[in-house]
């Protein structure tokens, strides 16, 4: 029997996958394309997601293909001051959705999990000990999980039954990527006034004299799944801005709108929801696949623990608990920011108002990290100010946090040096520390790096431990 199958082949599918994987769970993705999509809709990743690459041993190769920007207090389009962040990673890495893609699916072939191009999902059922699905070539499989991460359409999430709420697109927006043949300089002055009222309109260079441009919709599409064709974007592009700038050689062209959407459970006994799958909301801020990745980031050490048999009772559970409420977070913050960029009287005094404020840096702090999911805290109850909060990558005297955590494991870093994780041990790393740069006598970490734990008492360490990484084996 297979482990889990993965409905979906995507950057949420691959990075649960390869979190499995560093388990020993078998594991099937299941894609529906033959090939990758063309498709660029994400640029780059955040803070959150630098940091979960590097925790995985990933980022060098990420940064080998991306470039750094300032993370910069940006929200709804008024950029102000970059605020102080904590953390290594205070930057925004600029990459093609295209290439987080491709470096995720060989990190997941290189761990061992087995892809199937061309497989749709079509069918599934359930019963206590796992879940038959059906393909659409009549093919049968059975897994102990089943996880979609099948994107905003989930044949999953409508196989479950699991409603989808929210509100229908207003408004869409055509993008491409395409050559130009009038110069940069003149571009950039069109671009910079039409901007003033047009917040969703905008060309930049990608390389190799190719552009990507983005301009509104003439209105929604019958089928958004339907591309828009390339004298639509020429027509809108002269309706927009007066001149469709010789655009030439589309490499692909695509449209988006402003669907936000949240579904109201993310697990029916067996199956799961992650990604967009779950959530669905407009690209402002760009923090779609940033929240997919992370879902996959807090989804992948507990499936693993069930496989695995040693799972808390509960803490499958915690999956929706503690994800559900961080994509609303992000729905509102869509929201908000779609709201601020309306041309309406109403709609601009409160961006006026915002901007004045984004001058305090305590409220560009907080807004960054809403967009860079740096400010997340779980909810595990009182405790220490770090308690549910992911712990930045200190330096220590072994090397940084982060080259500690590559193997998935939990962690606990004492500066006591007189507690045991031993019953433990088989999934629990225990490493000794001077901790200067470590606030606390002692912290204990899940595998995601949220904190679960700190104290220097070893009874109430094994409460913890039992709470999160179950039973310990006595040896």
């Amino acid at each position: 029997m297979i482990d889990v199958i993965i409905a979906g082949g995507g950057p949420t599918g691959m990075m649960l996958g390869a979190e499995l994987r560093l388990h020993g769970v078998r594991v099937v993705v299941l894609e529906k394309d033959r090939e990758q999509t063309k498709v660029v809709r994400s640029m780059g990743l955040h803070a959150r997601s630098i940091e979960v690459m590097d925790q995985r041993g990933l980022l060098e190769r990420f940064l080998e293909h991306g470039t750094k920007y300032p993370v910069g207090g940006s929200f709804a389009g008024i950029v102000k001051p970059a605020p102080s962040l904590d953390g290594a990673h205070s930057y925004i890495l600029g990459i093609p959705q295209t290439v987080t893609d491709r470096l995720l699916i060989e990190h997941a072939a290189e761990v061992g999990v087995e892809i199937r191009r061309g497989c749709e999902l079509t069918g599934s059922s359930q019963d206590e000990d796992g879940v038959d699905v059906e393909l659409a070539d009549g093919t049968r499989l059975r897994s102990r999980y089943l996880v979609g991460c099948d994107g905003g359409r989930s044949t999953v999430r409508k196989l479950l039954g699991i409603g989808f709420p929210g509100e229908p697109a207003t408004a869409e927006t055509l993008l491409g990527e395409m050559e130009l043949t009038e110069d940069w300089e003149t571009v950039l002055a069109v671009m910079t006034e039409v901007r003033k009222t047009q917040l969703r309109f905008g060309l930049s260079p990608i390389g190799d004299g190719v552009y990507r441009v983005g301009v509104p919709a003439e209105g929604l599409c019958d089928d958004p799944r339907v591309p828009p064709t390339f004298e639509e974007v020429k027509r809108q592009l002269k309706a927009v801005a007066g001149s469709d700038f010789g655009v030439h050689s589309p490499r692909w062209l695509s449209r988006f709108g402003d669907a936000t959407r949240l579904a109201e459970q993310y697990r029916v006994g067996r199956a799961f929801l992650a990604g967009d799958a779950a959530h669905i909301h407009p690209p402002v801020g760009g923090q779609g696949l940033n929240l997919g990745v992370q879902d996959a980031f807090n989804l992948g050490w507990k499936l693993a623990a069930a496989v695995n048999g040693w799972a808390p009772e509960d803490l499958l559970d915690t999956y929706q608990t503690e994800r559900h409420p961080v994509a609303a977070a992000v729905l509102d913050n869509t929201r908000a920011q779609m709201q601020l960029m309306s041309l309406d009287p109403g709609s601009r005094a409160v961006r006026r108002l915002l901007a004045e404020l984004m001058e305090f840096e305590e409220v560009s702090r907080f807004l960054t990290e809403k967009i860079t999911a740096t400010g997340i805290r779980y909810d595990f109850g009182e405790g220490h100010e770090l308690l549910g909060r992911r712990m930045p990558d200190l330096e220590l005297e072994q090397g940084h946090l982060y080259g500690l955590t590559r193997g998935g494991r939990g962690l606990l870093l004492d500066r006591t040096g007189g507690l045991s994780v031993r019953d433990w041990a088989d999934r629990v790393d225990h490493v000794v520390t001077l901790g200067e740069n470590l606030p606390v006598p002692a912290v204990l970490l899940r595998p995601d790096g949220h904190v679960a734990w700190t104290g220097e008492d070893q009874g109430e360490l094994i409460v913890a431990l039992r709470r999160w990484f179950g039973e310990g084996q006595v040896l």
